[in-house]
């Protein structure tokens, strides 16, 4: 026997709301359908060979964004463009795309389906939620506030970023996997031309806020026109790859290595050529 398939969801969500007669007073709960009109989408999955810290980075975006969709690893030998049929066979507008190369290089594509445009990021200082353990704490599937900083209105790729980031992070009114409370915020904020996600906790109304996690830094490479390709929009001039950081690292310790070496070479020299200085007076003293 087969598994069931689960059924396509509904499109209107059933609210109770009470009615209330001439006077005022409360009446028998009424069922309203609201209905769905943003039906955006966004399926988050990766290519195989992730690390584990990347596999629980996912997990925890597919928890915080209640109107998501998973999907099997896709195979490195695929091309990217195959990622277009694969949401559209899900009915998904948005997709998050997780790559890792060399074994610890993670890479994320932002993508709007299919027409674009989409960017690319190199993911660094992941920290997911249990790693982390804050004391901030949200109900699944509730709608968060976007929060962000004030540079991504001063260039137009961090404008055309924004939108794109609003686009998939934001849960659509009345969706049916969510919860009509908002109480945690995602902040982006932009520092040393990276842009920081930071989750928090509506403790109080007065503004009190908690860290829940995860944390992680997105170093934007390229954007591109189209969904996972096409002309570049922008092309990021302040980035470096991680190997040529490795690289720096590498030829640092190197130097250090030939500085000792060196230190060495020249201090055997110098014993070996220093004179040994004789004392006239030293055996005037000494018994014969």
């Amino acid at each position: 026997m087969g598994k069931k398939r689960k059924g396509k969801q509904p499109d209107t969500v059933k609210r109770a709301k009470v009615s209330k007669d001439q006077d005022g007073n409360e009446g028998n709960a009424v069922e309203v359908e609201q209905k769905l009109t943003n039906k955006q989408r966004v399926l988050i999955f990766s290519a195989r060979g992730i690390t584990y810290g990347v596999r629980h980075l996912m997990n925890d975006l597919r928890s915080l964004i209640p109107h998501s969709k998973s999907d099997n690893k896709l195979e490195n030998r695929d091309e990217l463009r195959i990622i277009n049929e694969i949401c559209e066979l899900k009915n998904c507008t948005k997709c998050l795309f997780f790559q890792v190369k060399k074994k610890q290089d993670a890479y994320l594509w932002i993508s709007n389906i299919p027409h674009g445009p989409s960017a690319k990021f190199l993911v660094e200082n992941i920290h997911t939620m249990d790693e982390l353990k804050m004391t901030g704490n949200c109900l699944k599937g509730s709608r968060p506030i976007l929060s962000f900083d004030k540079s991504f209105n001063m260039s137009p790729h961090y404008s055309l970023l924004k939108e794109v980031l609003t686009q998939v992070f934001s849960t659509p009114r009345n969706h049916p996997r969510s919860k009509p409370f908002v109480d945690h915020i995602f902040s982006f904020s932009i520092l040393d031309e990276r842009i920081w996600f930071r989750n928090y906790q509506i403790v109080k109304e007065d503004g009190t806020l908690a860290e829940i996690g995860p944390r992680f830094t997105l170093n934007l490479i390229r954007i591109f026109d189209g969904s996972f390709g096409g002309p570049t929009l922008f092309l990021n001039p302040n980035y470096k790859p991680p190997s040529e950081y490795r690289k720096i690292i590498r030829n640092q310790a190197a130097m250090r290595h030939h500085v000792k070496t060196k230190a060495k070479v020249a201090s055997k020299e110098r014993k070996q050529n220093r004179e040994l200085f004789v004392d006239e007076v030293e055996s005037v003293f000494t018994e014969e």
